[in-house]
């Protein structure tokens, strides 16, 4: 990896002007598309705690606009020989970050960092620039992407879903990433020592399906991660992405 960007601290303010309208107690008026929100993170950063704290508010919500927050923490490497190994990190998140970097034209990789379907980039934990990539994401069209089933059975996960309304002129991929939703972790060294953090949402296998094609019903599985207990509970996250701009332009999501 590059060279990391200086690191932001920015104060939380005293309120979250993003109320969700299920926190209100209401349902959306106008029910909206799900919405990605990928927090690249570290265990090792004294900066990230903040934008895990901040995930794991917005995280499963829903906005004022209808819009279903579907939050992903994966954590990255690149701060694991700097004191604390991030047991949470993979080279893959790693991997998936630095392909953004080049996307957005960035010099460098940094944490912690917010990406919003996959179109806009800020630090992590700035609630403002959170709110304005909703509101600008609520403008836009989605393709209709569907989770109909999913079954575990012999460490095997075993999905079907279905796909409609792809736009003709971009090629998507489908990624399915399965997640924890919830993992604590006391850390012994680095920046955060003595700290319990905890993180929502948190990626433990990602992988490529291949190239999303229309579907009305379509079955697709992979094995089972070792981190994978059933003592826990996990969400099945699949969103389809244009191969070029990186745009998610459909997503959904449900509980294993």
């Amino acid at each position: 990896m590059g060279k990391r960007l200086p690191f932001h601290k920015r104060g939380f303010a005293a309120s979250f002007l993003l109320l969700t309208s299920c926190l209100r107690g209401q349902e959306p008026p106008h029910p909206s598309h799900p919405v990605l929100v990928e927090l690249f993170t570290s265990e090792g950063c004294s900066s990230c705690p903040p934008a895990d704290e901040l995930l794991r508010q917005v995280s499963g919500r829903t906005t004022a606009a209808g819009q279903r927050i579907v939050g992903l923490s994966e954590h990255v490497t690149y701060w694991n020989q700097l004191g604390w190994k991030d047991p949470f990190s993979s080279e893959q998140y790693t991997r998936r970050q630095s392909d953004y970097s080049s996307r957005f034209g960035l010099d460098s990789v940094y944490t912690p960092q917010m990406i919003v379907n996959g179109r806009e980039q800020f630090v992590g934990g700035d609630r403002q620039a959170l709110e304005a990539a909703f509101e600008t994401e609520a403008r836009r069209n989605q393709i209709q992407l569907h989770i109909l089933d999913l079954q575990v059975k012999e460490n095997q996960l075993t999905f079907t879903y279905s796909a409609a309304e792809l736009p003709t002129p971009h090629a998507l991929e489908l990624f399915m990433i399965l997640t924890d939703d919830e993992d604590r972790s006391s850390v012994q060294r680095g920046e955060n020592s003595g700290r319990e953090l905890i993180h929502v949402s948190v990626a433990r296998a990602l992988a490529s399906m291949g190239k999303l094609q229309p579907t009305p019903q379509q079955t697709a599985g992979f094995p089972l991660p070792p981190s994978y207990s059933t003592a826990q509970k996990h969400h099945l996250v699949i969103f389809a992405q244009e191969t070029g701009s990186g745009a998610v332009v459909g997503i959904d999501t449900k509980p294993i």
